[in-house]
């Protein structure tokens, strides 16, 4: 594992976990046997960003659009969620990691939904790591609920909304992510290159790293290698690369 400046590491990091079906297919297993075997990359991406010092990591569970996957498959990804939170919320907490979910909560049985509200409430004052699960989450539905709480604030009352700043400040104050850091880094495993609608306003500047490898194959050597290749990155948010500037 190698040594990263602690100044060029993300604050934030973002993964979509792909890649679980196609590895129970090459394996003539059952889809739901690669979802539970992608508990383990999970455990070992944690581990990582705990070691390398990494302040937040969000992770894609459960998609606004996984709800139209087949019902058999819906409900095992909502026991494999359960089980995996009740087994390994102990040594989260122990490790001194602070879990939180964004989503459309309402969506989930009322069961899950107190479930991970005590999860959250029993883990509200650790540090070391805040670890965000997305579930029942999408993108353009967090843009679009921000929005409605921004029209409903100014309704209530008016803001400026010809300040670009103030305007921007009240939009992010009502994204799932309200008061954190944009994401960084934005990895997505198995192989394909797209978004899907995940933190879309988050992840506008967002270094994107695309990796074959699929979701229960990554371990601590992949999300360091991802690492590794964040922190050769020249971040320019739309400025000219430093040695031109320096012309």
């Amino acid at each position: 594992m190698s040594e990263i400046d602690p100044a060029h590491l993300p604050r934030h990091v973002a993964i979509v976990m792909d890649g679980n079906g196609r590895w129970a297919r090459a394996r003539h297993l059952p889809r739901t046997v690669g979802h539970q075997r992608g508990r383990r990359a999970v455990r070992a991406t944690i581990r990582a960003a705990m070691r390398h010092g990494v302040p937040i990591l969000t992770l894609f569970a459960f998609s606004s659009e996984n709800w139209k996957r087949p019902a058999d498959e819906v409900d095992a990804l909502m026991k494999l969620f359960i089980n995996a939170l009740e087994k390994e919320l102990d040594e989260l907490d122990e490790n001194g990691v602070r879990l939180t979910f964004i989503g459309e909560r309402s969506r989930l049985d009322a069961s899950v939904q107190a479930l991970m509200d005590a999860a959250e409430a029993r883990t509200a004052g650790n540090d070391r790591l805040h670890l965000q699960i997305a579930v029942s989450y999408g993108g353009q539905w967090d843009i679009l609920q921000a929005a409605r709480k921004l029209a409903e604030r100014h309704a209530q009352s008016p803001l400026a909304l010809d300040d670009p700043e103030i305007l921007n400040s009240a939009f992010e104050s009502g994204l799932a992510t309200a008061g954190q850091p944009p994401v960084d880094l934005f990895i997505r495993t198995g192989g394909e290159r797209r978004l899907s609608n995940f933190l879309l306003w988050q992840a506008a500047y967002a270094e994107l790293y695309f990796t074959d490898v699929l979701w229960p194959l990554f371990d601590e050597t992949e999300f360091d290698r991802a690492l590794t290749w964040f922190a050769g990155r020249e971040r320019r948010f739309g400025r000219v690369e430093s040695h031109e500037a320096k012309r």
